[in-house]
């Protein structure tokens, strides 16, 4: 008989020994719980995304509630308000769906973290996260783009206002080149200087956000986002210049969105940058789950699990998830 020296399956033999020895660990603490608020007093439920809803004020501080009591400690909040126009005015006034929200939840749930999204996109009647102008020389998807310095602005504008209403972290998400910038001298002006920046660091055009645009209606009815957020099949330099500039400009955190189909980017954030680093599960990684568990093709909660333990694995520190409510569940009933 051989008689083996190594033999690794020594250290996987019980299920006490493998949660021992594990090298990458899942927390609740780790996640954060993504929640759309809109103007209205009911419960929508989002057809892309099942057993996800659009929330009344009062329903997002019942998911704050629930999501405390799990042990997520934060939440990043996306507003859907009733008008919409070219500057996507209701982003930044004190009386906003999200600023409202904000109130709401602090002064229900005070412990909470409360991460405002800053960004138009959900707030323009174009559907483009910022005013529009002109490409000269242009034609088809690439004839409109976001006007970048008018769009800094806003932005800078927005920020202040969800501070102001009681966001804990902002949470630029346009990939306007200044973006953090901009906002960081908005906030440090206004009084706000010790309001943390989350940058949308490196955010891709990606298809994977199909969902999430049915969610906040922010599907953009001219033109594509492909002139502002970064091509899918760029390499780790501009995911590298990009985060790097955002350092430069006093970002707090750097966030890589989508995660799963880019974790190699996020290893390469990790291993160049000593900020923290946070992964978006984003919507459609989501929905991929949820359609496959309910056709029976896989097993949703053994799924999840090792999806988020690859984006920690990578590299993450903390990881905006849909399944935010249900891993903590399932991490509690495993404890």
């Amino acid at each position: 008989m051989t008689t083996l020296k190594d033999r690794p399956r020594r250290l996987r033999r019980t299920p006490a020994l493998r949660a021992m020895l594990r090298e990458t660990q899942l927390s609740p603490a780790q996640f954060i719980h993504p929640i759309f608020v809109h103007e209205r007093d009911d419960e929508q439920p989002i057809q892309s995304m099942p057993g996800v809803s659009r929330h009344s004020v009062a329903g997002a501080v019942e998911q704050a509630r629930q999501a405390l009591a799990l042990g997520v400690p934060s939440v990043i909040l996306f507003g859907i308000p009733d008008h919409k126009d070219p500057l996507g005015t209701q982003a930044y006034a004190d009386e906003g769906i999200i600023q409202r929200a904000t109130r709401a939840i602090k002064a229900e749930v005070p412990t909470l973290t409360v991460i405002a999204d800053t960004c138009l996109c959900e707030y323009t009647d174009h559907g483009h996260c910022g005013p529009l102008c002109e490409v000269p020389g242009q034609s088809g998807g690439d004839a409109w783009t976001v006007d970048n310095d008018p769009t800094l602005e806003l932005l800078a504008r927005t920020a202040v206002s969800q501070a102001r209403a009681g966001a804990d972290v902002i949470a630029p998400s346009t990939m306007m080149d200044g973006m953090v910038g901009a906002i960081r001298a908005g906030l440090d002006e206004a009084g706000f200087a010790h309001i943390p920046v989350m940058s949308y660091a490196v955010k891709y055009a990606s298809a994977y956000y199909g969902p999430f645009r049915d969610a906040a209606g922010s599907t953009p009815s001219v033109g594509n986002r492909a002139t502002y957020q970064m091509d899918p099949a760029g390499g780790h330099r501009e995911a590298l210049r990009e985060a790097r500039l955002d350092v430069e400009q006093g970002a707090d955190t750097l966030m890589v969105k989508p995660a799963l189909a880019y974790l190699d980017v996020l290893k390469v954030l990790r291993d160049e940058f000593d900020l923290p680093v946070v992964a978006y599960n984003v919507s459609g990684e989501y929905a991929l789950i949820k359609a496959a568990a309910l056709a029976g093709f896989m097993d949703e909660r053994r799924t999840v699990m090792e999806t988020l333990t690859s984006m920690r694995r990578a590299g993450a520190d903390a990881i905006i998830t849909y399944h935010a409510l249900d891993a903590a569940r399932w991490l509690r009933e495993d404890a």
